[in-house]
C-alpha cells in the first residue's frame, strides 16, 4: 500500500473573516498594543454564543469518574443530525473549544465538548489554573469518560446514532484513545495528537483522518510506527502534513501558533470527512 501522507497545498481560496481582519490590523498597528485590547477568546470567537440558528446547552452524562460536564450545540429544529465529540487541549473546556463546537453545529452536526476536568469541579476561568489540574486526573478513567460520550450520543434523541470524534493536542491524543476504546465510533479526526500504543491500534474500527504540523518534532516522530500499525490493522486512514505549521496551528486564540492557511484547509477536510463518514 502506498503511503497516504499528503502535504499542505493551495486548494482553497480563503476569505477574510474576523480573525483575519484582526490579524491584519494587529500587523499594521504594530502588534502587541492592539492585541492587548482584544482578549484571546474574542479573537477566536467565530460564532456567536447566542446564534439564533443553534441550540446550546450545558449537560451532564455518566462517565467512569462520575458526572461529566459537557457543552452541546446543535441546529435548531426537530431533524436528527450526526454527532461529533470535540475534545479540548490541556487547557480544559475554554471559550475557543466551545466556539469550535458551535462551528460544527453550523455545519449540520450535534456537537458535544466534554470537560475532562469535571471530576475536579470543571475547568476554571483562568487557563493557567487549568494546566496543573490535568496532572491530578486518573487518566484511565478520563479515557473512559470520553469513550462514554460515544454511547451517550449514540442513543441521544437529537442524533442519527452516527458519532465522530475530533480533538486538538491533548485532545488529539485522547481522540486516538477513544478510537481504540470505542469500536462503535464511526469516524475519528485527531489534530497533532500523541499516538496510541502499536498493539492497541488493531482495536480501531473507525476510519481516521490525521492532521499533523510540519514543525512538531515530538509528535511527528511517532507517525511512522502509527502508520505502520494502521496499515497492519487495515484501518481506513488518511494523513495530512501541514508544512511550516506548528503544533496547535488550529487554535486561533493563540496568535503565536495559529496558522490560518493550515487551519482553514484542515477544517474543510475535517468537515468533508465527517459528512462522508457519518451520513
Amino acid at each position: 500500500m502506498e503511503p497516504k501522507q499528503k502535504k499542505l497545498n493551495d486548494e482553497s481560496d480563503f476569505k477574510t473573516d474576523r480573525r483575519g481582519f484582526l490579524k491584519k490590523t494587529v500587523f499594521v498597528t504594530g502588534g502587541s498594543l492592539l492585541l492587548s485590547t482584544f482578549p484571546s477568546n474574542l479573537i477566536a470567537e467565530i460564532t456567536r454564543s447566542d446564534d439564533p440558528r443553534l441550540i446550546t446547552e450545558t449537560i451532564k452524562y455518566n462517565g467512569a469518574s462520575g458526572q461529566v460536564i459537557a457543552y452541546m450545540a446543535g441546529p435548531k429544529g426537530k431533524k436528527k443530525h450526526p454527532a461529533i465529540i470535540v475534545i479540548h487541549e490541556n487547557r480544559g473546556l475554554q471559550p475557543h473549544i466551545k466556539d469550535v463546537t458551535r462551528r460544527f453545529a453550523l455545519e449540520g452536526f450535534v456537537a458535544m465538548a466534554p470537560d475532562a476536568l469535571s471530576p475536579l469541579g470543571g475547568t476554571p476561568e483562568r487557563q493557567e489554573d487549568a494546566i496543573p489540574m490535568f496532572q491530578k486526573l486518573d487518566y484511565e478513567k478520563t479515557k473512559q469518560d470520553f469513550s462514554a460520550a460515544v454511547a451517550y450520543l449514540k442513543t441521544n434523541p437529537q442524533t442519527t446514532g452516527k458519532v465522530g470524534c475530533t480533538g486538538f493536542c491533548w485532545g488529539g491524543a485522547m481522540t486516538n484513545n477513544v478510537a481504540v476504546l470505542s469500536p462503535d465510533l464511526d469516524a475519528a479526526v485527531p489534530y497533532y495528537g500523541g499516538q496510541p500504543k502499536a498493539e492497541d491500534v488493531e482495536r480501531i474500527k473507525a476510519p481516521m483522518l490525521l492532521h499533523y504540523a510540519g514543525n512538531d518534532e515530538r509528535i511527528d516522530k511517532g507517525i511512522p510506527d502509527f502508520e505502520a500499525a494502521l496499515k497492519k490493522a487495515n484501518v481506513d486512514y488518511q494523513i495530512y502534513m501541514y508544512e511550516g505549521a506548528q503544533h496547535a496551528f488550529n487554535n486561533d486564540s493563540n496568535p503565536e501558533r495559529y496558522n490560518k492557511e493550515a487551519a482553514d484547509l484542515a477544517w474543510g477536510r475535517t468537515v468533508a470527512f465527517f459528512k462522508e463518514k457519518l451520513k
